[in-house]
């Protein structure tokens, strides 16, 4: 009598936890949200910060096959800038010409910006994430070519990379390619020995792929992207340098970095390999000054702003690795 007594007992207590639980699992739970650290007259719409950045420049940001959405590392840097400011996040593509976007006040900030760039107009953060022209090499590559060892290094052609290999170790290096996937497919396949790419770009390329390769040196000193403010907005320049220094300090540019590209950039002990031979750089001078060099630098500068559309998207690659980012 005892023991059925106690069933019953136990049979009550269970389900009255069993309502109990039920009815916490109906009371939604809703984060208190941050107050907005600037005035409403630092930014162009209250309660939002307008990010500009380049959709066609995988991984930094872009679309995938499947949606209209503008994804990736830049989109995630955006959002942790606006909460460290309290506000809502608006992304908008205003291509590679941060200037105009920022100067028609139809973005607040533009995420994406070449560290190194001389463009005047407005305001640059500190980097939040490294990158410039690098060579990679197979996971078993140790050597870090000389500028006369006639290496032969695989780049997208008319690209800021083509443009360093050519400028370092003359014509006859050069294995040009028509994208960068191409690229690495040559250094896979082992006509090339080496591929010249943007850093982030090419990490990218070759993680989304799964090729065989590591960065092993640079062909320029390592800069980085930013953000850029107009130049006037100084309320909004004063936070977005705090919010950048808190995401590369904390950390969690890193974590971003590994959702992209598999793991963190990290270039400050990368070999750089600056200045060619005493013999081409005489003969580079002479053939630049036969055929207008500024010009050529210009082109090269100019194909440099599209590096990100036509090799961090390189076909397929680009809504692939965005897919599996997303």
């Amino acid at each position: 009598m005892k023991r059925w007594k106690i069933g019953v007992l136990v049979c009550a207590i269970v389900a009255c936890l069993s309502v109990a639980l039920v009815g916490c699992q109906g009371q939604d739970y809703k984060p208190e949200g941050k107050s907005q650290t600037v005035s409403s007259t630092a930014l162009s719409t209250e309660g939002t910060l307008r990010v500009g950045v380049n959709a066609s420049s995988a991984p930094l940001a872009g679309q995938t096959s499947s949606s209209s959405r503008i994804v990736g590392i830049d989109v995630d840097v955006a959002a942790y800038i606006a909460d460290q400011l309290g506000c809502k996040v608006e992304i908008v593509d205003v291509g590679n010409d941060p200037a105009s976007a920022l100067a028609d006040g139809r973005v607040d900030i533009v995420l994406g910006v070449d560290a190194s760039s001389e463009d005047a107009g407005y305001w640059k953060s500190a980097s939040y994430l490294q990158s410039g022209v690098a060579l990679f090499g197979t996971a078993s590559e140790s050597a870090v070519p000389t500028t006369d060892s006639n290496p032969k290094i695989a780049a997208q052609a008319s690209s800021k990379s083509s443009w360093r290999v050519t400028n370092l170790f003359g014509d006859d290096a050069l294995v040009v390619q028509s994208d960068l996937k191409s690229a690495f497919d040559a250094l896979a396949k082992g006509s090339a020995r080496y591929v010249a790419a943007d850093a982030v770009i090419g990490t990218y390329v070759s993680h989304t792929n799964a090729y065989d390769a590591k960065i092993i040196a640079l062909l320029q000193d390592p800069s980085g992207y930013c953000v850029a403010v107009a130049e006037k907005n100084t309320e909004l320049q004063g936070a977005v340098a705090s919010a950048v220094d808190k995401l590369v300090q904390g950390g969690v540019i890193e974590i971003i970095e590994s959702k992209w590209l598999g793991a963190p950039i990290d270039l400050d002990n990368t070999t750089i390999v600056k200045a060619a031979s005493a013999d081409q750089a005489s003969a580079s001078s002479a053939s630049a000054s036969a055929s207008d060099a500024s010009a050529d630098a210009a082109d090269a500068d100019a194909a440099a702003d599209e590096e990100a559309a036509d090799e961090g998207a390189a076909e397929e690659a680009a809504d692939e690795g965005a897919a599996e980012g997303e």
